[in-house]
């Protein structure tokens, strides 16, 4: 899980979380129902071009908005195994974090729709490997991998007993 290679879809600044899974489906935990209107009103088409382990890329402040927990559940759901952008709200960050969705801050980039990507969570090196373009990022707290390694923040403490 340290490496993650797969084909990407690729977003603007200012998605916020009423984009990624409108507020009147989050009245359900059913991860299925989650999947299939995630972001139905950006772009109406990606719950049938999404493939499983595809990533995501997106501008500055990605996930801003209400603070609900569903919008990296409805990606995740979605088959998104990871999303990387120019900057993460941080609620968002976080909640991305604690549900075993890997999120990457890599600064400005120009990564193209389909092209295909690699991040290192360890090292915080994404690399486009279309242009051969390497972008980094800060490095994750070893904590924070073995959060995401574990399959979310729940998964990490019933296996390790402490944070």
């Amino acid at each position: 899980m340290n490496l993650i290679t797969a084909p990407v879809h690729v977003y603007g600044d200012n998605i916020d979380t009423d984009r990624i899974i409108p507020g009147k489906y989050t009245k359900t935990l059913d991860l299925s129902h989650l999947a299939k209107h995630v972001f139905e009103d950006l772009d109406p088409t990606f719950k049938d071009r999404v493939q499983p382990g595809d990533i995501l890329a997106a501008g500055e402040n990605f996930g801003c908005g209400s603070s609900r927990e569903q919008a990296p559940l409805a990606l995740k759901a979605a088959g998104v195994s990871a999303v990387v952008a120019t900057y993460f709200a941080r609620i968002f960050f976080r909640n991305a974090i604690n549900i075993g969705l890997p999120v990457v801050e890599i600064g400005p980039h120009d990564i193209q729709p389909g092209s295909l990507i690699t991040i290192d969570l360890l090292s915080g090196i994404v690399t486009d490997n279309a242009k051969n373009k390497v972008y980094a990022a800060a490095k994750m707290p070893v904590v924070m991998v073995d959060i995401l390694q574990a399959g979310g923040l729940v998964s990490y403490l019933q296996k390790y007993k402490t944070y």
